[in-house]
């Protein structure tokens, strides 16, 4: 199904004649912001068919290193995200009223306190439709502290480590007679890098656990595709189990020249380092 959808796309580019005027750039635009919706549910479908693999293999072979699989997927997510972004980033530059301080895609004044406590509203409503409740957030920072990002893949990666935070919380505490712990987020402005550290007290992983936390073959939840068949091609998004939040929050750090790195403290809780690199001089790091 997603091969099928690149070669449509693939078709459309190829098939489109040469762009002379501007009526003819602006035809071209329509085609690749089809393009782009097309493949809004790239990931989840992906993730299906992982699911279905992984149910199909011997768990044995699956606990080896399914190195060519990560591979692969590691690739062909990365070159995802460039494509989307330069997409988006054409697309959004024919917007009639861009917002202020925006160049496409790009917040050239974006502050990482507002998009954090975005971030954290939709991943707190998620929890509480889940587990009718969701421990509290404290966001430590600068709100008026800004530097030129991408307020959506900040968006995303924040959404995701504060999720998995959240979850571990919840259901560490569901039983107990203790209000749960809030979980920290600290924002740190450095001179090559804006980091921003996620802290819980969820109970953490397990050493043997962290190597795994950055494969597309492993969560710690139950698999949504096990109970909802057809979620893998719906925009629903749920509190875990496809194993998919890291790996992929981590291509976006690194996108950017950024990295995401998970230490965790067993039975105690976990702290994420996502680090946005604010020099504007990296490449982009193609498959």
């Amino acid at each position: 199904m997603v091969r099928d959808w690149y070669l449509d796309s693939f078709r459309d580019i190829r098939s489109f004649s040469e762009i002379k005027n501007m009526n003819d750039e602006k035809e071209f635009t329509e085609v690749i912001k089809a393009i782009k919706v097309r493949h809004n549910n790239v990931v989840p479908t992906m993730a299906l068919g992982v699911q279905q693999l992984k149910k199909d293999v011997d768990p044995k072979i699956i606990n080896q290193d399914f190195v060519e699989i990560h591979q692969f997927l590691d690739r062909f997510y990365m070159s995802r995200i460039g494509i989307r972004m330069l997409i988006g980033q054409h697309v959004e530059l024919h917007s009639p009223n861009p917002p202020p301080h925006v160049v496409g895609y790009i917040h050239t004044r974006m502050s990482p306190v507002e998009v954090a406590r975005n971030a954290v509203d939709d991943a707190r409503s998620i929890c509480s439709r889940q587990y009718g409740s969701a421990p509290d957030v404290h966001i430590y920072g600068d709100p008026d502290f800004t530097f030129p990002y991408v307020p959506a893949h900040l968006h995303l990666m924040v959404f995701e480590l504060v999720k998995n935070s959240l979850r571990a919380v919840e259901e560490r505490y569901m039983n107990s007679d203790k209000d749960p712990p809030p979980i920290r987020i600290i924002v740190a402005d450095g001179l090559e890098d804006v980091t921003i550290k996620i802290s819980d007290e969820g109970g953490g992983i397990p050493r043997s656990g962290l190597r795994k936390i950055f494969t597309y073959l492993y969560s710690t939840a139950r698999n949504p595709l096990d109970e909802h068949a057809d979620l893998g091609v719906g925009d629903n998004v749920t509190m875990a189990g496809y194993g998919y939040g890291l790996p992929i929050s981590r291509l976006y750090a690194r996108y950017f020249g950024g990295d995401l790195q998970i230490i965790s403290m067993e039975n105690y809780g976990t702290d994420a380092y996502l680090h946005l690199s604010r020099l504007g001089d990296s490449q982009e790091p193609l498959p």
